[in-house]
C-alpha cells in the first residue's frame, strides 16, 4: 500500500492527473491492475496495463514532426519514458517507467538500445524521475517504487542498485552528479541526501539533511557558483521557502569535528516564497546567480535575485485549446504547469509546460520567450471527447515530464505516448516581434497605450493569434484600434498590434513583467514589457 501511496502523491503533487485548473482525470496508481477488466497478452509491457487502459498509457498514433520539433517512437510498445540525458558524445539515455530498464537513442544512427535489468521484478513499475551522466561513463537514476538509486555501467552494461534511506515515506526523485557527490532530493522524505559515487553496492553510506520545514515535501535542488545547493520546501497549495545550504561550510566543519551531523540552521539561509509561487518543482541557477523556479500550479516561471532578495515572476501563454479540449466547456482558466527548468550554454533558461505541450526558451538578457509546441497529443489526457465516444483529432497531452540539453537540441520524453523527441533550437523563426515600448511606468488607475509589430522571416502565409499574458489582476491588457486576436501574416507584410495596458485601481506598487507576443500552430514568439507602478 506505500508504494502505491507514493505514485499517486507524486501524480497529485506534480500535477500529474491534473488536465488543467478545476479539472481532473481520475487514472490507476502505479498499480494499473486494481479494477482489471479484460486483459489480453501481448508479451509486451502493455500487459501491465488493462485493454482499456492502453490508449491512455501506451501511446495514440505514430511519431510526429514539425519544422521545429522531431519525434522517434520507441520500439518496444508502452515503456513510459521519464528521465531523460545526454553523454558527452550527443547519444541520448532515458528511463523507462514501464519496464525497469535503461535506454539509449543514438541520433546519428536514429537506433534504440535497450539494456535489460536482470533484477527487475516481473511487471514491476517505477517513476524514475531522477537521471545523470558520470564523467566515468557510468549513468545514474532514481527509482522511486524501490527506493532505489541505480548505477548503470556503458562499457560492461551492468546495472548496480544502491538502496535508498527511506525512513518514512520515501521518494528519491531528481538526482546530480556533483563532482565527488551525488545529490538527491527526497521529495516526499523531506530531505536531500548526499552519495558518494564511488561505493560499492554492498556497502553504501548515505548523509541525509532534513529540511527546515516539517512535514513538507522537498523539490529539485540546484547548485550555484560557490557550490551552495538551492531547493525548495512546500506545503502542498500552501506554498513554501527557498533554501539556501551552505554544503561547503557544513562539510568543512563535519571534516573539522567528531560529529557525524552538525545544526543544519548554522548553514542554512531561508527566503519566504511569493503567495504566488505554490508549487516549485524545477529549479536551477542561472549564469549571473539568480535562481529560476517553475511552478507546476500555474502558468509562471519566477527568478529570485540572491543580491536583492527579490523574485520576479514570469507568464507564459496560454496552452492552445488542442491541448485540452473543453468539450465539456468546464475549463476556464486553462494553465500551462511549468514542471522542470535548466539552463543551456547561451545562459537561456529551458522548460517544459506539462499542460501546454511545450518546450519553453526563455532568454534573460532579449527577455524573449519562444514556446515550442510537441505535435503527438493523447486524447485520454485532455477534454476531449464530445461525449459520443469519439476522440477529437489533435487534442491531448503526451506528458512530457522530463527534458535534456546538449548544445542546440533540447531532447524530451513522452511518458504517454512512448516516443523521445528534440526541439532544434538553431532553426530560424518563422516571424519576428518587436515592441514599441520595452518598460513602462505607470499610477494606479493609469492606461498606457502600446504596439507591438510582426515580421514574417518566410514566404508562407502564417495563421497567427495574439498572447497577451500580465502575472496580476490589477494589471489589464485590451486590444485597441481595430486590433483582432487572430490574424493572417503574410510575406509581403507586417502587422501592427495595438493594446492598452491599464493599471486598475488599487494596483500594488511594484515591478512586473507582462508577455505580448504571437502564437502560431508549432510555436509561440513572444517579448516581455517589464512595467513599473509607482
Amino acid at each position: 500500500m506505500k508504494k502505491r501511496t507514493k505514485g499517486i502523491l507524486a501524480f497529485a503533487f506534480l500535477g500529474g492527473i491534473m488536465v488543467t485548473s478545476g479539472v481532473t482525470i481520475a487514472i490507476p496508481g502505479l498499480d494499473p491492475g486494481e479494477n482489471t477488466p479484460e486483459i489480453t497478452i501481448t508479451g509486451t509491457p502493455a500487459d501491465n496495463f488493462p485493454d482499456a487502459d492502453r490508449p491512455r498509457f501506451c501511446g495514440s498514433g505514430n511519431a510526429k514532426s514539425t519544422d521545429f520539433v522531431t519525434e522517434y517512437s520507441i520500439p518496444t510498445e508502452c515503456t513510459n519514458p521519464l528521465a531523460i540525458v545526454t553523454d558527452y558524445d550527443g547519444n541520448v539515455w532515458f528511463t523507462q517507467t514501464n519496464t525497469g530498464k535503461l535506454a539509449k537513442f543514438d541520433p546519428n544512427t536514429e537506433t534504440f538500445t535497450e539494456y535489460d535489468n536482470p533484477t527487475w521484478p516481473k511487471n514491476g513499475r517505477s517513476m524514475m524521475w531522477g537521471i545523470d551522466y558520470a564523467p566515468d561513463g557510468s549513468v545514474w537514476f532514481t527509482d522511486e517504487t524501490f527506493d532505489s538509486v541505480w548505477k548503470f555501467s556503458t562499457f560492461d552494461e551492468k546495472y548496480d542498485r544502491l538502496g535508498y534511506p527511506s525512513e518514512g515515506d520515501s521518494l528519491p526523485q531528481r538526482l546530480q552528479v556533483d563532482g565527488s557527490k551525488i545529490i538527491i532530493n527526497d521529495f516526499t522524505g523531506n530531505k536531500i541526501t548526499f552519495l558518494d559515487p564511488n561505493q560499492s553496492s554492498e556497502d553504501v553510506n548515505y548523509l541525509s539533511i532534513p529540511s527546515p520545514v516539517d512535514d513538507s515535501v522537498t523539490a529539485d535542488f540546484a547548485v550555484d557558483a560557490e557550490n551552495n545547493v538551492w531547493f525548495t520546501n512546500w506545503l502542498f497549495q500552501q506554498g513554501g521557502i527557498l533554501v539556501k545550504f551552505n554544503q561547503n561550510g557544513y562539510f568543512d566543519s563535519v571534516a573539522n569535528s567528531n560529529e557525524q551531523l552538525l545544526p543544519l540552521l548554522d548553514f542554512i539561509e531561508i527566503y519566504q516564497l511569493p503567495v504566488q509561487l505554490l508549487t516549485p518543482n524545477g529549479a536551477v541557477v542561472s549564469d549571473d546567480g539568480k535562481i529560476w523556479l517553475a511552478d507546476t500550479t500555474s502558468s509562471s516561471f519566477f527568478s529570485f535575485d540572491p543580491i536583492t532578495e527579490e523574485f520576479t515572476q514570469y507568464s507564459t501563454a496560454d496552452p492552445l485549446l488542442s491541448t485540452y479540449g473543453n468539450q465539456t466547456g468546464v475549463i476556464k482558466s486553462p494553465i500551462s504547469r511549468p514542471y522542470w527548468i535548466d539552463t543551456d550554454n547561451q545562459g537561456r533558461i529551458i522548460f517544459n509546460e506539462q499542460n501546454a505541450n511545450n518546450i519553453s526558451v526563455f532568454d534573460p538578457k532579449s527577455q524573449s520567450l519562444v514556446a515550442y509546441h510537441v505535435p503527438s497529443k493523447n486524447p485520454y489526457w485532455g477534454d476531449c471527447d464530445p461525449g459520443t465516444g469519439m476522440m477529437l483529432a489533435d487534442c491531448g497531452l503526451a506528458q512530457i515530464f522530463d527534458f535534456t540539453v546538449h548544445g542546440e537540441q533540447i531532447w524530451f520524453t513522452e511518458w504517454v505516448e512512448n516516443n523521445i523527441g528534440v526541439v532544434d533550437t538553431s532553426i530560424p523563426l518563422p516571424l519576428e516581434l518587436q515592441l514599441g515600448s520595452e518598460t513602462l511606468s505607470l499610477s494606479s488607475g493609469e492606461v498606457e497605450h502600446v504596439t507591438a509589430l510582426v515580421y514574417p522571416k518566410t514566404t508562407a502565409s502564417i495563421g497567427a493569434s495574439v498572447i497577451l499574458a500580465p502575472t496580476h489582476d490589477f494589471i489589464k491588457t485590451v486590444l485597441t484600434h481595430d486590433s483582432t486576436e487572430t490574424f493572417q501574416l503574410n510575406s509581403n507584410g507586417s502587422q501592427t498590434i495595438h493594446f492598452d495596458i491599464i493599471a486598475t485601481d488599487g494596483a500594488v506598487s511594484g515591478t512586473y513583467k507582462i508577455l505580448v507576443g504571437v502564437q502560431t500552430s508549432d510555436v509561440a514568439i513572444g517579448k516581455f514589457i517589464t512595467v513599473t507602478i509607482e
